[in-house]
């Protein structure tokens, strides 16, 4: 059988299964990250397992996201973080160091090697070959304690690329792209593979790009061949010995195929408020500009910056626009200011922000009252910036840097004839933010600010499940109307109690105080319920509210699982129409609950309606038995009975 990338790397990595599309397959999991959103969770749950070290080949604590101190609980959060890192075998990076797939890109990605990671974003080192992807935190302690990652074995999209971009366009063009042909949907239980001619003259970073916004399509990953382009980066980070040629067999058979030919490409925008609403940038060029960002996991590389750089040198920021610049990593900065670039942007009007997420997840920097803001970032959910009010628009750092002198939204062809910036042949290396985890555990104490509190547990399933329908939901809900992500809630995401009290609240304030006092129910849901983030908050918060299960259309892939983890029932209408039939506080009820739950169709009466529905269970015997037991940390304490 001849393989693609992606199948390589999962059959070098097959613990359980077989490459049969739309089959479960359990994975060997080499390397781990997670950031500090995510973390404090993670690493409770990996307490709670009772495993002394981690049992992969590196795992890295990465602090990027909760960098704003204005009490002690984001100080708190990171300290725990180096504590347990430094006991439990994981490398632990320290703020100020870079956002974690930035530097894991530059430092720690290995081509070949399969990684998972507590952010949606993960699938970033897909752009050095690893097939990398984002999880719940539960899934990522698994790992680490040494268990397998369970998936879909996905069918693979073969996306080639010809010709060459012309200047002005940018590899951020190629992915929204994508997006535009295929939607925030159109990738769940799939693999993105790039290959053809075009691949050849996108940089590491470049790929990184593409890969990293493949998240925005629902995809299981997305992933480059490991190629010159992959050894000449490696090389320049002094990690040659990491090198892996990895391509597709010539004759490697795709499930579905995609060709951009990159001559024809123009600027492209995503307009408010999802990353596929995707036009020309001439379609909305000359629209007044306020904020503009640049940075994010998405385009904050040593490239990226250059460009920037050279675009603003000599000039001067429009006077009614705030350019804010995040440098992806402590090693892009650095080499920012020995070079001079770090001096041009200064000199233009940028502000420096830290090496981290900061305004791509709404930490700091929310632009004014119906603003308009152009972002460099993967997300622009309403709301996400800040500022519900604020229309955000993704484009690429040309777009961005050529704009913020015109103070409009400006078409960067118009104004960019190429540029002589290349790859360093030698990276800065100084990896003194990076602290090794000690050789032995016995005399580490782990310290546990105040604001840390045990996290919700899931009971085993009922008999009979009883409840209401506490609030219903469109379509497309992100995991940020679930569990809101801004600098005021952001510094709790180690105390659920407190953050249920906002579960939901974008979209129905009353939605956490009508589940108290109904003692949980469902939630109601449309189509692809759950984009966006991986946060696992997202189903944690709910379960602390007493939901018993989810009835939507569909669901994002990330979130039921995650949801599936945690042991709240995640169930799709067989009849979507019966989704207008369900109004608030209807009383529904599923008997006998355990027997049906082992089936793949499950029947709810809808009792104030005197009417019942039939809802799917599209679980596999593993993720059913996780149901039944109250979650996977109960299927792992009966296991180790």
């Amino acid at each position: 059988m001849k393989l693609t990338v992606a199948q390589k790397i999962i059959k070098d990595h097959l613990v359980s299964g077989e490459l049969i599309k739309g089959t479960e397959i359990g994975l060997r999991i080499d390397q781990t990250l997670t950031q500090d959103s995510t973390g404090t969770m993670a690493y409770l749950q990996f307490e709670a397992m009772g495993v002394d070290r981690v049992k992969t080949k590196r795992s890295v604590a990465y602090i990027d996201h909760n960098m704003l101190q204005a009490g002690p609980e984001n100080a708190d959060d990171h300290l725990y973080i180096q504590t347990v890192a430094k006991k439990h075998g994981i490398y632990f990076s320290k703020p100020g160091n870079g956002i974690c797939h930035q530097v894991h890109l530059e430092r720690f990605g290995i081509p070949g090697q399969t990684l998972l990671g507590s952010d949606s974003h993960t699938p970033t080192n897909g752009g050095i070959g690893m097939l990398a992807i984002g999880a719940g935190g539960l899934d990522v302690a698994v790992a680490m304690a040494g268990g397998e990652y369970y998936i879909t074995m996905p069918s693979i999209v073969k996306v080639e690329l010809k010709g060459k971009l012309k200047p002005g366009v940018a590899s951020k063009d190629i992915i929204l792209e994508v997006l535009r042909r295929c939607t925030v949907k159109g990738g769940v239980n799939k693999v993105f593979e790039y290959c053809g001619e075009g691949i050849k003259g996108l940089t590491v970073p470049d790929r990184a790009t593409i890969t990293n916004m493949g998240a925005e399509l629902g995809a299981t990953t997305s992933i480059f061949p490991s190629d010159e382009v992959t050894l000449e980066f490696l090389k320049a980070q002094g990690r040659e010995e990491d090198y892996l040629e990895i391509k597709a067999d010539e004759d490697a058979v795709y499930d579905e195929e995609i060709v951009i030919n990159l001559d024809e490409l123009e600027p492209l925008i995503a307009c408010p408020h999802s990353p596929d609403a995707v036009v020309p940038i001439t379609e909305v060029e000359g629209t007044k500009v306020n904020q503009i960002g640049i940075g994010s996991c998405t385009n904050s590389s040593f490239t990226d910056m250059m460009k920037v750089a050279d675009i603003l040198e000599g000039k001067t920021v429009s006077e009614h626009v705030s350019l804010v610049i995040s440098p992806g990593s402590k090693q892009v900065l650095n080499m920012l200011a020995e070079n001079g670039a770090l001096a041009k942007l200064v000199a233009a009007g940028a502000r420096i922000l830290e090496c981290g997420c900061g305004p791509c997840i709404g930490m700091g920097q929310a632009p004014s009252t119906d603003a308009v803001s152009l972002r460099t970032f993967n997300r622009n959910f309403k709301g996400r910036s800040g500022t519900v009010s604020a229309d955000v628009y993704l484009v690429s750092p040309e777009v961005a840097a050529v704009s913020a002198i015109t103070g409009q939204i400006t078409n960067p062809r118009n104004y960019i004839e190429g540029f002589d910036i290349e790859q360093p042949k030698n990276f800065l290396i100084n990896d003194n933010l990076v602290i090794a985890p000690a050789e032995s555990n016995n005399d580490i104490e782990v310290v546990r600010g105040p604001n840390i509190k045990p996290f919700p547990k899931a009971e085993p399933l009922a008999e009979n499940i009883t409840g209401k329908a506490l609030i219903k939901v469109e379509d497309n809900i992100t995991t940020d109307h679930i569990m809101p992500s801004n600098a005021k809630l952001l510094p709790y995401r180690s105390n659920i109690p407190y953050l249920s009290d906002y579960c939901l609240t974008p979209c129905d304030p009353e939605f956490p105080q009508r589940a108290k006092e109904n003692g949980g129910g469902f939630i109601i849901g449309g189509s692809n319920y759950g984009q966006g983030s991986s946060r696992e908050h997202a189903a944690l918060a709910p379960l602390y509210l007493g939901i018993k299960g989810v009835i939507a259309k569909s669901f994002a892939r990330i979130h039921k699982q995650n949801l599936i983890n945690n042991g709240i029932l995640p169930l799709t209408f067989e009849n979507e129409n019966d989704y207008d039939d369900i109004d608030l506080l209807d009383e529904l009820v599923i008997e006998n609950a355990t027997d049906q739950v082992k089936g793949s169709t499950l029947i709810i009466k809808n009792v104030t309606k005197n009417k019942e529905y039939k809802l799917n269970l599209d679980a596999t015997e593993k993720q059913k038995n996780m149901l039944e037991a109250g979650g996977l940390l109960n299927v792992i304490k009966q296991s180790n009975k």
